[in-house]
């Protein structure tokens, strides 16, 4: 398979439209749409949905992937080589990662890596249910996600648990439970989520077996979200990282939300991609996971 179609499929989804796909690869938007059909019957299949923004089909996204992880290889046989431009390519990384890892203790191993290596990271933020679905459509490299079970064509390596903790501020908990910190007080108080997707605070009430659901505020945003709490708009579920040093009280000391994280990655050979896996497991074992 000619690679340069391949990594004409690719640039189409990443930039979402053929006209974008063809700046980036400095060709016309006539080129990209030769080079996609030219593939495509090459291959016998679709491989991108004309939506917009234009995403792969489940044929694409194996493309995409195969894409990404032969310019990971390319770039880094230059390297070895020395054809890189006297390290001036720097290889693009992309990774999946749920908004609390990212706020709390990601960012410092990446930073890490980046001083060592040539290398630029595109970091898509998702819930940690949801990060192993970027891996799957090739969108990504490699995920911070709750799931054990590996993605095809992956490897697993366990992060540690993160120990989550029922908090909010003491005007908060004056004001909606003034006769006491119970379930049902829980299940009738406002509470924060980070968006539709964010089953945290929920999968906590389920745990103290509470049915009803309670109103929901919803702030996406890691660092205005813990404010959220701060400030006195609803209780929510925070690492225990994140309430250390502040006035937030814990709702049930008792009771913490313990949850699973894992590192999946593509199963290649990459030195590179071998450096943010120990960097990434260096951190997570350093900063508040056990």
């Amino acid at each position: 398979m000619p690679l340069d179609l391949a990594k004409t499929v690719a640039a189409v989804v990443d930039e979402g439209t053929l006209e974008g796909a063809a700046r980036a690869l400095h060709i016309t938007p006539s080129a990209v749409s030769q080079r996609v059909k030219a593939l495509e019957q090459r291959l016998g299949r679709v491989l991108l949905v004309r939506s917009k923004p234009v995403r792969a089909t489940d044929a694409g996204a194996a493309i995409v992937r195969l894409a990404r992880q032969a310019t990971l290889l390319e770039h880094e046989a230059l390297a070895e080589v020395g054809l890189d431009d006297d390290g001036e390519r720097l290889t693009p990384i992309g990774i999946a990662v749920n908004a609390d890892s990212l706020a709390t203790w990601l960012l410092p191993a990446l930073a890490e890596v980046a001083r060592e290596h040539p290398i630029v990271f595109e970091l898509h933020r998702e819930d940690e249910e949801y990060t192993t679905r970027l891996l799957e459509s090739g969108q990504v490299m490699a995920a911070v996600t709750s799931q054990a079970t590996s993605v095809p064509g992956c490897v697993v390596t366990p992060l540690g648990t993160v120990r989550y903790r029922a908090v909010a501020s003491a005007e908060y908990i004056e004001r909606w439970m003034p006769e006491g910190v119970t379930p049902g007080a829980l299940g009738r108080s406002p509470r924060i989520d980070f968006d539709r997707r964010d089953d945290m605070q929920a999968a906590f009430l389920r745990s103290l077996r509470v049915r009803s659901t309670p109103p929901v505020h919803y702030v996406p945003a890691s660092a205005e979200f813990a404010a959220a709490v701060r400030l006195g708009l609803g209780w929510a579920m925070l690492p225990a990282e994140q309430t250390r040093g502040t006035e937030l009280v814990e709702l049930m000391p008792q009771r913490p939300l313990d949850v699973p994280l894992y590192w999946q990655q593509w199963n290649l050979s990459s030195p590179l991609l071998q450096a943010v896996s120990d960097a990434v497991a260096r951190a997570a074992r350093t900063v508040a996971l056990a």
